[in-house]
Parts: structure tokens; C-alpha cells; sequence
């Protein structure tokens, strides 16, 4: 069955819903409420009978939207992550100051999770939903995110995609981006300009928008000047400290010689860092090292870690505004805000040393 136009919405109930699913009402209304442990097969099962139906649960939406305060919808993937909070404080914050309750939901990846929470609140009427983080730009991407946007139109709401993959010209979405391949290239500009020509890259994972935008940068950097970076310096990982760890120690067992490491988070930095030192590496005296984000601990590791800054709070409160100051059938917005290389004391001067590598991993 094709989706209805969102004229017709309403005109199923929860029953219909449990009927297409094969389950009972109670289960449809548990899924839909979050407030009970149900199977992922079930709750698959039942999200798809919901947008097969477009479906709306009429008596809680028209409750919360005739009292109580306004809300918006902030959907991350780990509220964990040093860079994810600092956006979650911008979006409190500026939610507050507009007097809007701001839910915050952390789906650690999960995507009928996610779509769950997005159907929650496009039965509550929240004013927006804001969805942070960079995804796989697949058309499966497009095609889910475009339904997402249109469903909640349809409802008055408005969808953000925060540091996400825009979507076509057609979508109704705003669109709140930083720099983040420009970010990249700088700050491996820095260190090529350093006489760095070794530079081992601590990518994330192939695929992932924010890893594949920040290893576009680092190539770019290296095209500028004619240089073509040696495959074998790319790792792909995780945007973890664990993982930054990991694969630094791995690196130099496996004797690859670089003397350098763009590491694609401060967390993964922060990661290789550790192994570095606990290789009897000292930074940057035999290896530099820069990271990327500008989380507050960048500046207090030993040495000062030269990163790029992403103003994440005000992406934050800049998808508030956007989102509240807009009307849902007007037009959609896609802002673009700066990156900067912000230089401390990790990273060394390499022209007249003759560009060495570390002679050994201990």
C-alpha cells in the first residue's frame, strides 16, 4: 500500500495499524510510546505499518498541542561524545531561551530507533526535529530522510539535518553544515607547510560523511602541493580514543614510517597520543600530531594538541532559531559555517630538520 497525502491522515486508527503489523493494539501504543520493552523485530515491524499508513496517534498530538510547552526533538547517535554535547548544550540552551522544552533522544546508531522517536514526535506536534551527526549518503539515506521531512510537514513541524548530508533541492529540510573538508585541508596545509610529507591519517569509517569529507580534505591538501599521500597512511577506524590508541600502536609496530598523525577527532588524538608516548615518542619533538573538533581537553593534554575548531554550540543554537523562526511550507535553508585551525604546541617545524621519521617504535 503507497503512503497517503497528508490530507487523508487520521482517518486510520492505532487498530488498522496493529492489523497490518500483526500484533495487538497495546503493542502498537507501546511502540509508539517508548515505555516498554518490545523486540526490534516487532518494533520494525509495527514503525513500517505506521508509515505504510501515515499514521498519526490524533488524541496524544492534539493534547500536547492544546497545552503545556512547546517542544523540539534533538536526536543524536552517543550524547556521550565530547563534540555531540556541546551542540546538545547549544540546542538547550537556545530551546530555553524560546521557551521550548527540548527532548533529547541518543539512538547509538540504531536506525528504527531513530525513526521511532521521529514518529513520536511528529504525533506530538514538536516544532522540530533536529537530527546531529554525519550518516551514509546512500540513496536509502535520501529516500528516508526525504519521508521523514515530508511527514513531518505535513504535521507542521520541520525537520534539521544538523552537520548531516543535505538532501535534494526538492526536500523540505533545513540544512545546518560546518566546514568540515575546508577544516581538513587546513590543517593539513599546516602541517605540509611544516615539511611534514608522511602524514599517517586516523580516518573514521568508510562511508560515514564527516570521515569521508575530512579524508577528502587531507588528499586535497596533498594535491595542492602535488604530492600524491601514500595509501598505506590511511587507517580507517572509529572516531574513538580506544580506536586512535589502537591503531597508533599498530602503525608503528608494523614499522610505517611517518612524522606525523592527522588524527580525524581530538578523541582519537587523544588515543594516539598515549601510544606515542608510551612508545618513548615524544610530541612533536619525533612525532607532530593535530587533531580535529576543538573539544575543551584539546588544550590541556601535554602538549597543547593544534586542532581544528568547529563552532559546535552555535550550530546548535543556530538550528534552534532556524527552525523555530521558520514556517513549515516557506522556504528551506541551507547555512554553511567556518572551521579554523587553531595552532598549540603539538606540532613541530620540520623545514631544515631534513623531514626525518622516528628512527624506531619502542
Amino acid at each position: 500500500m503507497t503512503r497517503r497525502n497528508a490530507h487523508t491522515q487520521g482517518r486510520h486508527t492505532i487498530r488498522d495499524v496493529a492489523a497490518r503489523a500483526g500484533v495487538s493494539a497495546s503493542t502498537v501504543s507501546r511502540v509508539l510510546a517508548g515505555d516498554y520493552p518490545v523486540s526490534a523485530a516487532t518494533r520494525s515491524r509495527v514503525m513500517r505499518a505506521v508509515r505504510d499508513l501515515d499514521y498519526v496517534a490524533d488524541a496524544r498530538a492534539k493534547a500536547v498541542a492544546g497545552a503545556g510547552t512547546p517542544t523540539l526533538a534533538f536526536v543524536l547517535d552517543d550524547i556521550t561524545g565530547p563534540s555531540f554535547a556541546l551542540m546538545a548544550h547549544g540546542v538547550e540552551r537556545e530551546a530555553t531561551r524560546l521557551g521550548h522544552l527540548c527532548l533529547v533522544c541518543s539512538t547509538e546508531g540504531d536506525t528504527e530507533q531513530q525513526l521511532a522517536f521521529v514518529e513520536m514526535m511528529r504525533a506530538q506536534r514538536a516544532a522540530a526535529v533536529i537530527l546531529v551527526g554525519g550518516a551514509a549518503d546512500t540513496a536509502e539515506y535520501q529516500e528516508s530522510m526525504t519521508r521523514i521531512a515530508e511527514s513531518l510537514r505535513s504535521v507542521g513541524s520541520r525537520l534539521v539535518l544538523c552537520g548531516r548530508p543535505p538532501l535534494g533541492h526538492a526536500a523540505p529540510v533545513t540544512v545546518i553544515e560546518y566546514d568540515n573538508e575546508g577544516g581538513a585541508q587546513a590543517v593539513c596545509a599546516h602541517l605540509l607547510a611544516r615539511g611534514h610529507r608522511r602524514i599517517l591519517l586516523l580516518a573514521g569509517k568508510p562511508g560515514h560523511s564527516t570521515s569521508e569529507g575530512r579524508a577528502r580534505g587531507y588528499a586535497e591538501a596533498h594535491r595542492t602541493l602535488g604530492l600524491d599521500p601514500d595509501p598505506a597512511l590511511l587507517l580507517p577506524g572509529d572516531f574513538t580514543r580506544d580506536s586512535g590508541y589502537r591503531r597508533t600502536r599498530q602503525a608503528l609496530a608494523d614499522g610505517l614510517e611517518f612524522t606525523a598523525v592527522f588524527a580525524t577527532t581530538d578523541m582519537v588524538a587523544a588515543g594516539a597520543l598515549t601510544a606515542l608516548h608510551e612508545a618513548g615518542l615524544d610530541v612533536p619533538g619525533d612525532v607532530s600530531l593535530a587533531g580535529y573538533d576543538d573539544i575543551p581537553f584539546a588544550r590541556d593534554l601535554h602538549p597543547a594538541l593544534t586542532t581544528v575548531h568547529v563552532p559546535y554550540e552555535e550550530l546548535g543554537r543556530l538550528a534552534v532559531r532556524t527552525a523555530l523562526g521558520s514556517d513549515p511550507d516557506g522556504p528551506y535553508e541551507h547555512l554553511l559555517l567556518g572551521t579554523h585551525v587553531v595552532v598549540r604546541d603539538s606540532v613541530r617545524d620540520l623545514r631544515g630538520a631534513g623531514g626525518k621519521a622516528p628512527s624506531r617504535a619502542r
